[in-house]
This record gives structure tokens, C-alpha cells and sequence, in this order.
């Protein structure tokens, strides 16, 4: 079975989003809640996975995460809605 990786938004406490990736979801939301994901959601607690988007390799999430991290806050919203689809 190939490997697959994910790109991830997370929804906090204080309403922002945080994105990133990984090979495992639910696995890195865990981490994230424990305090161990990432120094951002240590400040901003983490509610729940708002979008997932899977690809084939690394590179190409890492790629989307880099795209997304670009984004206004406004077009990640926007973002979150055309996914919901």
C-alpha cells in the first residue's frame, strides 16, 4: 500500500486556522491537543480538523500546505466553503 499525506486546517479556540501536513490526520490532530504538535497550536488550542485534502506524495502536500500558508484569512475561509461542496 503507497504512502499516502494529507494537508490539514486546523480550527482553534480563538477562531484562527492553522494549516499544515502530515501522513496521518488523526494521529497529528492528537499531537496538536497534547501540546506536542506545533508552537502555534501550544498558544492557539486546537478544536477540530476543518479541511483535509490527500495527495499522493509528500512534496505535493507540503506544496499545498505552502499555497494555503499564503492565503488571507478571507481566502482560506472561502477555501474551507468550496470544500464543503
Amino acid at each position: 500500500m503507497d504512502k499516502r499525506y494529507y494537508t490539514y486546517i486546523i480550527l482553534t479556540e480563538n477562531d484562527t486556522l492553522y494549516c499544515g501536513y502530515t501522513d496521518d490526520v488523526e494521529k497529528r490532530f492528537q499531537a496538536h491537543l497534547e501540546g506536542k504538535g506545533a508552537k502555534y497550536t501550544r498558544a492557539n488550542k486546537p478544536v477540530k480538523v476543518v479541511y483535509k485534502k490527500e495527495f499522493p506524495s509528500k512534496s505535493e502536500a507540503m506544496k499545498e500546505e505552502a499555497r494555503i500558508k499564503k492565503l488571507s484569512h478571507k481566502d482560506k475561509i472561502q477555501l474551507l466553503t468550496n470544500s464543503e461542496k
